[in-house]
């Protein structure tokens, strides 16, 4: 079936925000001196938001008497090195342009923080409607914010997809009650994804794009 509504994760997904994320990690790390963690960490640690990705970086976790501190250093790190080398996928801005041309609703759900989410779709994409994590509201794999999304929207549920990279989406995906698009270039692996019960992984944004639209 041809979806009306597609609603996109974004790290992983449309962006390549690996290298500046661990950036400002370590450079909050470094600032307390603790050991840096490395491009696979980091990996394996983003998707639930940067409470999660900085609780797993952290030595000894939330229980560091500094956790707090170095969460708001990486939030004020991240503010200026998150365009250092964050880039689109390859065909990911091309993908977009097509689904928007077909008549495809389009928006981003994210757990990054909002105001990096807007400034990244502001910069990148341009889509009417990017959501970040807030204070007060569920992240995901809570459905919150993708069903104020598909509100704002006026999107039919049986007419949207979901599209991530993560396992944190296939269960967003699942507790929103929507088909989930995972995709193959982000932050998990082939593998990852199908143990964590991925329903259909998908290759390439051109792949996507047809998937989307048949």
């Amino acid at each position: 079936m041809s979806y009306e509504t597609a609603i996109f994760d974004l790290d992983g997904t449309l962006l390549n925000t690996l290298q500046d994320l661990r950036t400002a990690v370590n450079l909050a790390l470094y600032h307390y001196g603790w050991k840096p963690r490395t491009p696979e960490e980091i990996r394996r640690f983003v998707g639930n938001g940067v409470r999660i990705l900085m609780q797993r970086s952290v030595p000894g976790h939330q229980d560091n008497p500094l956790f707090e501190d170095a969460l708001q250093r990486f939030k004020e790190e991240y503010a200026v090195h998150q365009f250092d080398t964050t880039s689109p996928y390859p065909g990911i801005p091309e993908a977009l342009q097509e689904l928007s041309d077909r008549g495809v609703q389009l928006a981003i759900v994210s757990n990054k923080v909002d105001f990096a989410v807007k400034d990244l779709n502001a910069r990148f994409f341009g889509l009417d409607i990017a959501c970040g994590d807030k204070e007060g509201q569920q992240r995901k794999p809570a459905p919150d914010v993708v069903f104020a999304a598909m509100e704002e929207l006026g999107a039919d549920p049986g007419s949207t997809v979901y599209v991530g990279d993560s396992e944190v989406d296939i269960q967003t995906a699942a507790n929103a009650d929507l088909p989930c698009l995972s995709v193959e270039w982000g932050f998990r692996t082939v593998e990852e994804l199908t143990q964590a019960g991925a329903q259909r992984i998908v290759p390439t944004p051109e792949e996507l794009v047809k998937i989307i639209c048949e």
